[in-house]
């Protein structure tokens, strides 16, 4: 029965009743939070969740994302035993290898779930075949089982979560619709509905596949498609005392299987793609009236699906279909959800579920109402994150392409240093042009192109890695690598992400934002992290004094949208009204200039003293480069004498060519971000999102050379200095002596017969001529010399844990 009337005011309102929603309101009411409404145009679930298949794997190539679906199968096993049980069932799940890649994936999955303690297991096609006779072995290399995997009914457990909520004070108004989000000082303050206005703090968009619909009435993109997906139901065939079947994945032939009553509920993700309600031109526009409902069916685009799944359960060529779902799901451009605070203050995003959330639900509801609640996140949440898109997603087209091709590659196998292809090129540095002429191979970062290597450059393939980080080598990195270590490289490094702060209070707001001291004086670059208040790494930057009330920050390219909307959150809540904030990245072209014969190459172009003692390192200056003025910055991320030069982005090619140029006698070549990473890997800089992130605090990251205590305060010094006295883990530096036996990430370590962690990064060193990786261990663990076991795809390896940094230890290249 509809509520006709809704309170006048409220803390936090959820915006949508699915299990996203009703998640979100569970544990905010878990932990506390019971000044919360939940509002729903239509009836609980009448959105995607009603028509998901409702498959739960816990497995994730994300860590973060595998704790989250572990939390939500722990969390559907309790709900299971109240009055309102949500029909779990832990009937576990297989996966299917039809191709030796796919086996060699297994593997490693395998590898990484021992780093969570999950009961993964390689088992023989054989094997499958006992737990779901129905499968027809032709062509099946291998598979693997986990038992604690299951299936959930997706209407009944938003039902659960919602008595739960309501159980603990939430309210709950349905057939309420949200016509307006009125915002004040940047921040949200009310929603109105056409059953009156509701003051409030904090408003959660959980709209699903409405979601963009609702972030729009704050001016906020959230880049989801509803895109069409199908699945049948068998009439009932087995036999009512047959045991209950586990799901299966076959993902080379992209079907899956679950049991439905006595039949089989099947579905697929097929390479002929179909969004529902947006396309190339036109953002989504969801009729009003649909609730409730499915799409017609469109059996032309599920016949390949239909003939995959015949080959491998023959029996689905003869049974009866008892109904046919085609049903809008919300997708995002990487197929992980959409999560966290946006740019509007108190306006959080819980959507893009990407069919894949029935799985996720319960973590995400635990994750989301924590960062309300804590009003940061308690998790590595970088790749849920919001804040993850950048502009580019304001366009229709970019969005949808970008979707297309996920939706289609959802079943693929996902290499390292894997690119995609649709929507490109976005954005150029001034030099693409050039770049192209001369052989460059591009990657694209946040819709920026940059050069990954130079195929011109032909180094020794001896050394390509075993394994997947050998399907999208070259040996140009190493050419690159050397020419930067022996002579010069020139990096194109335009895309960084670039912000000037300035006003009368900028020194005092960066040197509360930054942890270490900033302000230093006009000329001096300082390296620093933003800290939350756990002391968690929330930005990693460089700032530099460009005057005594401007300083510029620079920050890796995909961070600008995340770091500069850190810098914003900070200054509104924390009354720095009178600091501006703004992005110059696309003003500026930039370029580094690395290498023991970098000074003299430039020293050739400029009448400016670049001697150690005039320009010093972490000192930046404007100078006259030929007849280009620029600001030159020493310092350097490969661990070599350099600069990073900035400059109006239409002089950038002339400058470009300038150096390259005057460095030709001198062995300079181009170089590409390939290099970049195998140079500062050996030199053991930090990536964040790779090495740090908000989980791990700067202390144990080897990173305390960058805070500064002796400040009166900065965000987060307390937890800092709690952290400095109790390091519980350590990062270490692992080198292994086969250079073509590489880890890249997640692999588990052990230690004797305990397992003790997992890597975080990896790669080639080609001056130390050793594979590196790069991992958190307990502090119990991190003796120089200590010998540790890697596992790579089912295989264990010896590496060492090597004193840091592994290359130029004093630092002499860097200073001279």
């Amino acid at each position: 029965m509809a509520v006709s009337v809704v309170p006048t005011r409220a803390k936090i309102i959820i915006i949508g009743g699915g299990v996203g929603g009703t998640s979100v309101a569970y544990h905010l009411a878990e932990l506390g939070e019971k000044d919360v409404i939940l509002l729903d145009r239509n009836e609980l679930t009448s959105g995607s969740t009603f028509h998901s298949a409702g498959l739960v794997g816990q497995l994730r190539a994300d860590p973060t994302l595998t704790l989250m679906n572990m939390h939500s199968v722990d969390l559907y096993r309790k709900l299971q035993q109240t009055e309102t049980p949500p029909s779990w069932r832990e009937c576990g799940s297989i996966k299917l290898a039809s191709t030796p890649e796919r086996m060699q994936e297994i593997r490693r999955q395998i590898g990484w779930a021992k780093t969570f303690g999950l009961d993964l297991k390689e088992i023989s096609p054989k094997e499958a075949q006992d737990l779901f006779p129905l499968i027809d072995l032709e062509g099946v290399v291998g598979a693997c089982y986990m038992a604690s995997d299951g299936q959930v009914d997706p209407s009944q457990l938003a039902m659960a979560l919602a008595a739960g909520a309501r159980r603990q004070g939430v309210q709950i108004f349905t057939h309420t619709r949200v016509l307006e989000i009125k915002t004040t000082n940047g921040r949200v303050s009310s929603v109105v509905t056409d059953k009156g206005e509701i003051e409030c703090e904090i408003v959660v968009n959980c709209g699903g596949m409405y979601a963009p619909q609702i972030a729009r009435m704050v001016n906020v993109r959230v880049p989801i498609v509803p895109m069409s997906h199908q699945y049948l139901i068998t009439e009932n065939f087995m036999p009512q005392d047959a045991p209950f079947l586990p799901s299966l994945r076959d993902p080379d032939n992209l079907i899956y299987f679950r049991q439905e009553v006595s039949g089989l509920l099947m579905g697929g993700y097929e390479r002929t793609s179909k969004a529902w309600s947006a396309d190339y031109n036109n953002i989504d526009d969801i009729p009003a009236n649909f609730n409730n409902s499915l799409l017609a069916e469109d059996w032309d685009r599920f016949t390949d699906i239909a003939e995959a799944s015949q080959k491998r359960v023959p029996k689905m060529a003869e049974v009866g279909i008892k109904s046919f779902i085609n049903g809008p799901e919300g997708f995002t451009p990487d197929n992980e959800f959409c999560l966290g605070e946006t740019s509007v203050g108190g306006f959080f995003v819980a959507a893009g579920f990407c069919a894949h959330g029935i799985a996720g639900a319960g973590g995400i509801g635990k994750v989301v109402a924590e960062w309300v609640v804590a009003g940061e996140p308690t998790m590595d949440l970088w790749h849920m994150d919001i804040k993850r898109f950048g502009a580019s997603y304001e366009s229709p087209d970019f969005t949808l392409q970008r979707i297309t091709e996920n939706y289609e590659q959802y079943y693929d196998i996902h290499y390292p240093s894997e690119e995609r292809k649709s929507a490109r090129p976005k954005f150029m540095s001034p030099v693409y042009e050039w770049h192209k002429a001369n052989g460059a191979v591009f990657g694209e970062k946040s819709s920026w192109e940059r050069v990954n290597f130079y195929a011109t450059n032909i180094g020794n393939d001896a050394l390509r890695p075993k394994d997947w980080l050998g399907n999208h080598w070259s040996s140009a990195v190493q050419v690159e690598h050397y020419a930067t270590r022996n002579n010069a490289g020139l990096f194109d490094e335009s895309s960084f992400a670039k912000a000037r702060i300035s006003g009368a209070r900028a020194g005092e707001f960066l040197n509360y934002v930054c942890a270490n001291n900033v302000v230093k004086g006009v000329g001096k670059t300082t390296y620093t992290q933003a800290l939350n208040s756990k002391a968690g790494i929330e930005s990693d930057y460089t700032v530099t004094q460009t005057a005594d009330n401007e300083f510029m920050i620079v920050t890796g390219t995909a961070f600008s949208i995340h770091d500069f909307g850190w810098l914003e959150k900070m200054r509104r809540e924390h009354s720095f009204d009178g600091v501006e904030i703004t992005n110059i990245t696309k003003d500026l072209a930039c370029f580094g200039i690395m290498g023991p014969k970098s000074r003299a190459i430039l020293q050739s172009l400029t009448s400016a003293d670049l001697s150690h003692t005039a320009f010093p390192f972490m000192s930046s200056q404007e100078i006259t480069v030929g007849d280009i003025k620029v600001r030159a910055t020493r310092l350097t991320y490969v661990g070599e004498l350099g600069w990073e030069l900035y400059l109006p982005v239409e002089q950038g090619l002339e400058l470009w060519e300038k150096i390259m140029a005057a460095g030709k006698a001198q062995g300079i070549k181009a170089c590409g971000y390939r290099a970049i990473e195998s140079l500062r890997l050996e030199k053991g800089y930090r990536a964040w999102a790779g090495e740090i992130n908000t989980e791990t605090n700067p202390y144990e990251a080897g990173l305390g050379f960058a805070v500064s205590l002796k400040k009166e305060k900065f965000h987060g010094k307390d937890a800092a200095i709690a952290a400095q006295s109790n390091l519980s883990r350590k990062l270490v530096a692992i080198t292994f002596d086969d250079m073509t036996c590489v880890p890249f990430g997640s692999e588990p370590i052990r230690i004797g017969s305990k397992i003790v962690g997992r890597i975080k990064s990896g790669g080639q060193g080609y001056t130390i001529k050793k594979a590196i990786a790069y991992a958190y261990l307990p502090i119990e663990h991190t003796g120089v010399g200590t010998s540790v076991d890697v596992e790579f795809f089912g295989n264990w390896r010896t590496g060492v844990i090597c004193a840091e940094p592994l290359f130029d230890p004093g630092n002499e290249r860097i200073r001279c």
